[in-house]
């Protein structure tokens, strides 16, 4: 069985949320979240957040505030895109550059990492990237399995989980994650 080195979590409709932003402080996780954080932190696993946020190049929030509340839930490290869909930046997800940038950071193969996430442009950024790809149908997630089936339809999505527990215990079941070993 194929040893994860880390797991990327997006934020809005997969840890809280629904499927809109909602800034740090208005922002609630879902139920027994932090027990799957604190899960996979008891067995050593890198928990990377990896989240779009242009209202912070609009002025409607900070970075460090939603690093602070990211931290703050048990995260390991915090990557974010500011900038707005038109920017053209190379860290917006479906682009690459948020895994890239931990990849470097962190010493990872991104191979054996996984990605979960809500949106279309979770999964496609993993696929670009060779990641373990988990689709959540929480927030966003039926939308993207319905209205932007085009946008996945040549991609193997590993898995569709009705939440991340569901996500988290199918992990456990198929790979190696930490002390789990």
């Amino acid at each position: 069985m194929k040893q994860i080195e880390a797991i990327f979590l997006d934020r809005d409709g997969t840890i809280g949320g629904d499927d809109t932003v909602h800034y740090p402080g208005d922002f609630e996780l879902y139920p027994n979240i932090d027990l799957q954080i604190n899960r996979l932190r008891k067995d050593n696993i890198k928990i990377l957040s990896f989240t779009n946020q242009p209202g912070i190049s609009r002025g409607l929030a900070k970075a460090e505030d939603f690093i602070g509340e990211l931290k703050g839930f048990g995260f390991d490290d915090v990557y974010i895109c500011p900038h707005s869909h038109n920017e053209g930046c190379s860290c917006r997800k479906p682009n690459t550059g948020m895994l890239t940038e931990a990849q470097q950071k962190h010493d990872l193969t991104l191979e054996n990492c996984v990605v979960i996430g809500d949106r279309w442009s979770d999964i496609v950024a993993a696929s670009k990237v060779g990641s373990i790809k988990i689709l959540v149908r929480t927030g966003a997630g039926e939308s993207s399995l319905n209205e932007h089936f085009d946008k996945l339809r040549d991609i193997n999505i590993d898995y569709i989980a009705n939440h991340l527990q569901d996500a988290i215990n199918w992990l456990y079941n198929n790979f190696i994650l930490g002390n789990n070993a």
